[in-house]
This record gives structure tokens, sequence and C-alpha cells, in this order.
């Protein structure tokens, strides 16, 4: 049930986008994500569209891994086609029955927000997949550095998204075999009202929470066993370089930032 679930999965590959600096892919993400909705041209969309398929074709992870880990992520992005569809009411008149309305507004709308939430999700899990947890929190953190200044726990900060992220794939996975021993047990799942369906959930919430304070606690200390004290001091064994490819891959992306806003100036 949930051993395709990619998200805080690292996929380790020998290929450009791996050998990328965290610190650039992350900038190219958030920079994506951002102007990604602010346009609605479709030459700003098309150009998207090609600079996310590929990126990931240069990741050289399959692209059928991917949409195995699509699957409920798709069940969001399909009801949110089907509540514009049915709620935005511009344009011409499409469908027209009795209790139902379709407009060419709702359908546009509709697949640009698909399509958005789509190439935001493919971004991201493009970072996280071509990207370790050690690598990707040694990025947040030099990232927020300029924070220190204002007393913010740059390093703690990033140590907890970066532990939040590598926890989801072992939630999962922990989840995945309380609901096989529930099932075993003559638990029902599948069948039934939505209503009931929560309810058979809630066996597996609790132990679920159990085990997440468990191993919260086994960490906080394995961490203590080891010496860590927080950031303060801290020195780093690994360094980050910034290389060409990063310089070369940032600017194609500010350009799309520059194109997005250009295009936004004269529609």
């Amino acid at each position: 049930m949930f051993d395709n679930v990619i998200i805080g999965q690292y996929v380790p590959k020998e290929s450009v986008i791996h050998k990328m600096d965290p610190r650039s892919k992350l900038i190219i993400v958030l920079l994506f994500i951002v102007f990604l909705f602010l346009t609605r041209h479709p030459f700003i969309l098309g150009m998207a569209v090609i600079l996310t398929f590929t990126a990931f074709s240069m990741s050289k992870i399959p692209f059928g891994y991917f949409i195995k880990g699509m699957r409920f992520i798709a069940i969001i992005i399909f009801f949110t086609f089907i509540l514009h569809l049915f709620m935005t009411r511009e344009g011409t008149v499409l469908v027209e029955w009795p209790l139902l309305t379709i407009y060419s507004g709702g359908v546009i709308e509709g697949s640009l927000i698909a399509l958005r939430l789509f190439l935001l999700i493919l971004m991201a899990s493009l970072l996280t997949l071509t990207t370790t947890p050690i690598d990707l929190t040694d990025g947040i953190e030099t990232l927020m550095k300029p924070l220190k200044k204002v007393n913010v726990p740059t390093h703690e900060l990033a140590l907890m998204m970066s532990i939040a992220l590598r926890f989801i794939p072992t939630l999962l996975g922990e989840t995945a075999k309380i609901v096989k021993a529930q099932m075993a047990r003559g638990a029902n799942f599948s069948e039934g009202s939505l209503w009931k369906r929560l309810k058979a959930l809630i066996p597996v919430l609790i132990p679920l929470f159990v085990q997440s304070f468990k191993r919260a606690e086994d960490l906080a200390v394995a961490m203590e066993a080891r010496g860590y004290n927080g950031g303060e001091g801290r020195t780093k064994f690994r360094q980050l370089k910034w290389k060409p490819l990063d310089t070369g891959a940032l600017s194609l992306f500010i350009a799309f930032a520059v194109l997005t806003v250009i295009f936004r100036f004269f529609e």
C-alpha cells in the first residue's frame, strides 16, 4: 500500500543532477515553484514542462518509479481538477445538465491547476530523489546562514527539516506494517462507507503515534550519546562546492523567472 511512496526517498545514481550543489538545487526549486504559479501564458507553461522533464531525464531516475509514487498525490490532483471543473462558471457552456453545468473556463482553470501541481510535485520530488539528506541539510543551513545575525537557530531548523523529511518513508513503512497486522486480525479498510473506513483507521493511528514518539526518543538519546549539542562551534567534514554546472543551471531558471515576469507584464 505504501511501498511506492517516493517522498523523502533518495535514489543513488551517477547523473548530472546528482552531482549538482544542493544549494543550487534548492534555489532552482524555489524559483520554479514561485514563478510557476505567477503565470498563465502557454509559452511559459510549455517552457516549464520542457525544463522539468529535461531535468528529470538527466537525473536517470526511471519515470515509472516516479509514476508509482504518484498514486496518492494523483487523487489530490484529480479532485482539484474536478472542483475547478464544477465550481468555475466562466466562459462558454460545454455541458448543461439539470444539476450540473460545465463551462470552458472550468476546464481551462482545472487543467492549469492540475498541470502546475504535477510540475511542482515532480520538481520537488526530483530534489529529494537526487540529494542525500546530509547534503540537503547542509544546503538549507548554508542558505539560511544570514539569519544567524538575527539569532535564528539555522542549524537546528535545517536539522529538523532533514529529520522530518527522512522520517516520512520510515513512518510510511511502519504504517504499512500496522495495516497488514490489523488486516491479519480481520480489519477491513477497503469496504463500507467513508465514515466506516475512517473509523477503521483509528487502530492504525494510535500505534503509529506511539511508534513515532518512541523513534523520536531513541533518536534523541542516540544524538546525546554521540555528544550532539547543537550547531554552536560545529565544523563540517563535507564541504559544499559550487561548480560551473550549478551556475549554468541556475542561470537557466533565472531566465525562466525573468521571462515569466515579462510575459505577465504584457498579458
